[in-house]
């Protein structure tokens, strides 16, 4: 037992150093990207004109009908087949962000559909262009309900990094197979991985809780 002790505690510095240096800023940089891309993604499929409907719909389609590990493997090892070469850490970043805005899109759209068709014609009433009803009417209605699935989707991305190990990012996955590889206990290693996840899973579960309720104050108190 203390011998499992002392292998905790000498892989933790590696596994948090992997964490900060690789897994948090592929995760926050994955999302962002996606956010914009779900926002265009869902407009393109609400009001576009039908050809882009089209792109998008097939967007969506390709991206959440693919495992997230085969389209890793496409952008960094097929792509360059075809003259498209990425670093191993933005072909992370493009697969991430293009698989979450996916997923994400359809949260938006949804979030959006579900705002009552009387808000449009009371806007329209008022002289509002589609885009600012969009922006100042439906887009903070909106948010309060796609909070929680958005929320979601980040927390799926998180755990989506463990795979970029497949294209050779050292990330704390990464990390703990190497020690795990050296030191002959997968067990111990691979436990301690996962709890990293978790901490990191139950803050943003946290934070989610704090957000949803900091944007229901004024539904709550009406």
């Amino acid at each position: 037992m203390p011998e499992l002790l002392d292998l905790w505690i000498s892989s933790l510095p590696r596994l948090l150093g992997a964490t900060i240096r690789t897994t948090v800023p592929l995760s926050l940089i994955s999302f962002a990207i996606a956010l914009v891309i779900a926002v265009i993604t869902a407009l393109l499929r609400l009001y576009g004109p039908a050809p882009l409907k089209a792109v998008a719909w097939l967007y969506v389609w390709v991206f959440r009908g693919t495992p997230l590990v085969v389209q890793l493997f496409i952008v960094f090892f097929g792509l360059p087949n075809v003259g498209i070469v990425f670093s191993s850490f933005t072909a992370a970043v493009v697969t991430l962000a293009l698989n979450t805005g996916a997923y994400a899109s359809e949260a938006v759209r949804a979030s959006l559909l579900s705002i009552p068709r009387g808000q449009f014609e009371a806007a329209q009433t008022l002289n509002l262009s589609r885009a600012t009803t969009l922006r100042r009417v439906v887009a903070p209605q909106a948010f309060r309900i796609v909070l929680p699935p958005l929320t979601n989707d980040f927390i799926d991305l998180v755990k989506g990094t463990s795979l970029v190990f497949a294209i050779t990012i050292t990330d704390v996955f990464q990390v703990g197979r190497q020690i795990a590889a050296a030191n002959y206990e997968p067990l111990i290693m691979y436990t301690l991985v996962a709890l990293i996840y978790l901490v990191i899973v139950s803050l943003l579960s946290i934070l989610q809780g704090v957000l949803e309720r900091k944007v229901s104050v004024h539904v709550r108190s009406s």
